[in-house]
């Protein structure tokens, strides 16, 4: 009776290595019919890789940035602070571009989809010229701005220059991936971040070495650069619903204001959340350089695991877009409950590991004992909202890829700005609480915003959504 559980176990075996290679394996597709646990399935596995790499980028500049001292790490984690405006303007573009394209494929119109591929390029080269030209210039000015010491001014003004100098590759790696995503070829931008990443480890304790901490910021634009590069070549060569020619980046009037009408409130939604960060950086530094140093150990170890759960959530913005072209809205929905359910999962296990081994996660980015207290009291109070980050990041995927990017835009201005930032103010100065204030805001201003998200996209207005 026994004999058959080897074959079964191998079958199952089998049938799993067989989906994750047909995951990973390169060609756009539709995912308006199937099974939908496969659909998340065959999505979720790139984009998951593809956000581990983008949070080892993180990682890997704290690793070797931390070896230089408490001002270098504190230099990258206030540029990196500000530099979230341009992760919000171009996560803006490439939301409007996934959300079109994705709409495209759903309608089997791989013409426009290209078209309007191109027509997000275009946008984004205009875009990143201004904030590379105001970054680079004012590098100084904006780490004063955020409160850096005199010496971390005169130490690592030269790193956020050219940081913002080469914001070009982080405006076009995000855009890209999001066109890939939106045309169902997950794969395609999961490679180009391991490329990039790839470059990136290796340039890294190289660039630092010859060229001290601005090393660290040459090497990072050089490796988004490579990985730029592979993207735009598999734009230009085309396999399946994208193949940009030039005759695609003719100006259109129509499908630029309809990416524009997505993206504006797209950036917004990101930009209030990123700024709400760069305030919380900015009350934590009034504790020192300790202080924000930990803070900042500790969000890079966040994100290293928040990213991989947002490339789990990019599943059902891909998933709704397309379900919503093919006229499916009830599609659409059951996607967005399986990926939730999904991320929930792996979001308690997160919060699990950073509740008992946040001390030595933390450990191995830094020995210093003072910034280490406080990266681990940031984590252990953090973690215990991971379950519901977890589904209100597919929540908010949900509401971006059918179109709908100004629901997560109000949700954003009333959660950050009219109660997680006077919270925290209240907490760390009012009651002297310091940046253990900080970090209760964030658990308590994530949680609330799920809980919101949850009841808004229960009245099913996101269906509706033209694109």
């Amino acid at each position: 009776m026994s004999l058959p559980q080897p074959n079964q176990k191998g079958n199952a075996f089998s049938k799993v290595i067989s989906i994750i290679r047909q995951a990973l394996s390169e060609g756009h597709r539709d995912y308006t019919t199937g099974s939908i646990r496969r659909a998340v399935i065959l999505l979720s596995v790139p984009m998951v890789l593809e956000m581990c790499m983008e949070s080892v980028f993180a990682i890997v500049d704290i690793f070797f940035v931390g070896r230089i001292g408490q001002r270098a790490v504190a230099t990258v984690g206030l540029t990196e602070s500000v530099l979230t405006l341009v992760y919000s303007a171009a996560m803006g573009l490439a939301m409007a571009a996934t959300a079109m394209v994705a709409r495209r494929t759903g309608e089997k119109n791989a013409e426009e989809a290209s078209h309007a591929a191109a027509q997000s390029l275009n946008l984004a080269l205009v875009m990143t010229l201004v904030v590379s030209t105001v970054g680079a210039w004012f590098a100084a000015d904006i780490l004063r701005l955020m409160g850096a010491s005199p010496e971390t001014v005169r130490e690592g003004s030269s790193y956020t220059r050219i940081v913002f100098g080469g914001s070009i590759v982080i405006m076009l790696l995000f855009l890209i991936n999001g066109i890939f995503r939106g045309a169902g070829n997950a794969s395609m931008a999961m490679w180009s971040l391991w490329i990039a990443n790839g470059c990136n480890i290796l340039l890294c304790p190289l660039m630092i070495h010859f060229y001290g901490l601005k090393g660290a910021a040459i090497a990072t634009t050089i490796g988004r650069g490579v990985g730029v590069c592979f993207q735009l070549y598999h734009l230009a060569r085309g396999r399946g619903n994208i193949r940009i020619l030039w005759r695609h980046f003719r100006p259109n009037s129509k499908v630029i204001l309809g990416l524009i009408n997505i993206a504006w409130s797209g950036f917004f939604q990101f930009f209030i959340n990123s700024a709400s960060w760069i305030v919380m950086a900015w009350l934590v530094a009034r504790f020192k350089d300790t202080a924000i140093a930990g803070y900042q150990v500790a969000i890079r170890i966040v994100l290293f695991f928040l990213l991989p759960a947002w490339g789990m959530s990019n599943a059902a913005a891909t998933l709704v877009g397309q379900n919503l072209g093919a006229k499916q809205p009830e599609r659409a929905e059951q996607s967005v409950r399986t990926a939730a359910k999904y991320n929930a999962i792996f979001m308690l296990f997160v919060s699990l590991l950073f509740l008992f081994g946040a001390s030595t996660i933390v450990g191995f980015i830094n020995h210093d004992p003072a910034v280490e207290a406080v990266a681990v009291q940031a984590l252990h109070i953090i973690s215990l909202g991971y379950v519901f980050y977890g589904v209100g990041m597919v929540l908010t995927n949900a509401f971006n890829g059918a179109g709908d990017t100004l629901t997560p835009t109000i949700i954003n201005i009333f959660g950050f700005w009219a109660f997680q930032i006077p919270l925290a103010w209240f907490l760390a100065l009012g009651l002297n609480l310091g940046p253990s204030g900080v970090f209760m805001a964030i658990l308590i201003t994530e949680t609330a915003i799920t809980l919101v998200s949850f009841v808004l996209f229960r009245r099913g207005k996101w269906k509706e959504v033209k694109v």
